[in-house]
């Protein structure tokens, strides 16, 4: 591909994205995947370079572009050099006019923008928010060890905070390393790793993993638990926990079963396990603003109105979580946010419906206080931003 073509499928990819995040459609590396399988004529530095492209105007764009060209003009006023590959060729951008409408740079949409200083995240916290993310891995300590690890694996480097974790470099093809085979570790970034140690967890508990989703927090808190005692993980999606059966198999966890529940149903699907956990982890769904690393267009895709609803679905969750803990048990709140009011607003509205009920003071080594937890954020603890809580029933 010329460089201009390749400015021509960054643009034809960024239409794409834009309308699916204004239409809630699929993630832009699925729609990135599906882009090039169907032009097989690209090669290796073709994709690496227009996938560069397409994300360099994603974090560029706070506001939701109006088009492809739009975000892309925005990174040409950036990139001065960029302005030659439109010229007009048959496989490229049309030539640059005085009238083209170019996309406002910024962090996020202006209304988010204010969520987030209301939070005390500042300019640089937000711009920390859309760098490169890491390639973390937790090493499965019933397979295997850290030092083992950080012996056989290229560039491996241990990360102090997290007991289990290693960063490897960003090119490392996981999915084709035999110690990934082996189940000697699992992708899952150093913060996600560090909340889920919150939990405590320990030999012979009972513990609910109530959004377990694909089960990156379930084989983990298996691991901390040496592979005794039981963990039940819940999800309503059937897509992402349909996944975690192979995850067990190949981690060698014999201890978790998982359980589909229907929205609205839950409470009543788990009536056999009130006041038994030892620990209900709920890693709520919520606005994901603390992984925009990762997935920077989900920006485009939050509104007030879903926000209100994650918001709400939050305080749902945690209503029928409380009633499954034990006397003395603990509840354990997470959310991959940076915003109070999917975290510490969170548990302080919980706190005060819940009489009796007590925030633990936690002591992760990395992340800073905030209200009855600690929120990590990529600039402070060069990892995703999480909240996390632990409140201990009476």
């Amino acid at each position: 591909m010329t460089p201009a073509a390749r400015s021509q499928a960054a643009i034809d990819l960024l239409d794409r994205i834009i309308a699916a995040a204004r239409d809630q459609g699929a993630a832009a590396d699925t729609l990135i995947a599906r882009w090039f399988a169907e032009r097989r004529y690209a090669g290796s530095k073709d994709r690496r370079a227009v996938r560069e492209l397409v994300y360099d105007a994603i974090r560029l764009c706070g506001e939701r572009p109006e088009s492809g060209r739009a975000a892309m003009l925005a990174l040409v006023a950036a990139r001065p050099g960029l302005a030659e590959t439109f010229d007009g060729s048959p496989y490229g951008p049309a030539a640059i006019e005085a009238g083209d409408s170019v996309a406002v740079p910024g962090h996020a949409p202006g209304w988010l923008i204010k969520k987030l200083r209301a939070s005390d995240i500042g300019i640089e916290e937000q711009a920390a928010l859309l760098a490169r993310a890491p390639l973390d891995v937790r090493v499965n300590t019933l397979r295997t060890s850290r030092d083992r690890l950080v012996a056989t694996l290229s560039g491996a480097e241990p990360i102090g905070f997290a007991p289990d974790a290693l960063r490897l470099p960003h090119d490392t093809r996981v999915d084709q390393l035999p110690e990934y085979a082996a189940g000697e570790f699992e992708v899952q970034d150093a913060g996600s790793q560090l909340v889920t140690l919150a939990a405590g967890a320990q030999r012979g508990q009972h513990v609910v993993d109530l959004c377990a989703g694909g089960g990156g927090k379930t084989l983990a808190l298996a691991a901390s638990m040496a592979n005794h005692g039981s963990i039940l993980a819940c999800d309503v999606d059937r897509g992402r926990l349909q996944r975690l059966p192979e995850r067990v198999a190949r981690a060698g966890v014999t201890i978790a079963e998982t359980r589909l529940l229907n929205p609205n149903r839950e409470a009543e699907q788990l009536g056999d396990q009130a006041a038994r956990a030892d620990i209900v982890l709920v890693d709520a769904p919520c606005s994901g603003t603390g992984t925009w690393r990762r997935n920077p267009e989900a920006r485009w895709r939050l509104t007030r109105e879903r926000l209100d609803k994650l918001v709400a679905t939050q305080r749902h969750i945690m209503g029928f979580a409380a009633e499954l803990v034990r006397p003395g048990g603990a509840l354990v709140y997470i959310v991959c946010s940076v915003l109070d009011d999917e975290g510490a607003g969170q548990v302080q509205a919980f706190l005060d419906v819940y009489p009796g009920w007590t925030a633990q003071a936690l002591t992760l080594g990395a992340g800073t206080p905030r209200g009855a937890g600690i929120r990590l954020t990529p600039l402070t603890d060069s990892t995703d931003g999480f909240f996390v809580a632990k409140m201990i029933r009476p």
